[in-house]
């Protein structure tokens, strides 16, 4: 029906067309494709998405299904699968090729190692990876700056880090916390 290079015009596309079926690209230059995917959904929610990357990271398959996606392969897959892909989300079927598959279980086996964070170490985390200092984060939690410097500490021993930079690296690589660019 269609094809656009950004998401600025998939969401322009939609406007005037409709589609049964969308390769969404997850890796796209204005937007990521996983935040078009909830964005496209909620819009259309009988929209069906196919999350299509060479990323072959649990984590991205994971968000992709999570955002509304009903399936996930890899650039790599011959035709044949992805046409089944297609033909199976169309349907109304979820779909993961095989390498897509093992990795979402490869990283929900992840994740049930990761330590738990409660919701205010969550709130801390997030702040100290926007780059806001002690007593900035006490002033935004209405806390005091000892209980801002004994989150981070208990952040950095449930994670098994050494230092800040460190955190934030483990948290960016778990999907604890979300990169902004």
């Amino acid at each position: 029906a269609g094809h656009a290079m950004n998401a600025a015009s998939c969401l322009g596309f939609f406007i005037n067309n409709l589609a049964d079926v969308v390769l969404m690209d997850i890796n796209l230059p204005d937007k990521s494709g996983i935040d078009l995917c909830k964005e496209l959904k909620d819009k259309i929610p009988d929209l069906k998405i196919l999350g299509i990357s060479n990323f072959d990271q649990g984590s991205y398959v994971r968000e992709m299904m999570n955002q509304g996606g009903s399936g996930y392969v890899l650039k790599n897959v011959s035709k044949e699968e992805l046409l089944t892909a297609i033909h199976s989300v169309y349907n109304g079927k979820q779909y993961l090729s095989p390498d897509a598959g093992q990795a979402m279980r490869k990283e929900t086996e992840r994740q049930k190692e990761l330590p738990l964070i409660t919701k205010r170490e969550k709130e801390v985390l997030v702040l100290i990876a926007e780059g806001f200092t002690n007593p900035a984060i006490a002033d935004r939690l209405f806390v005091s700056t000892s209980t801002v410097d004994s989150h981070r500490k208990s952040l950095l021993a449930k994670l098994q880090v050494k230092n800040t930079a460190a955190l934030i690296r483990f948290a960016l690589e778990n999907r604890l916390i979300k990169s902004t660019d």
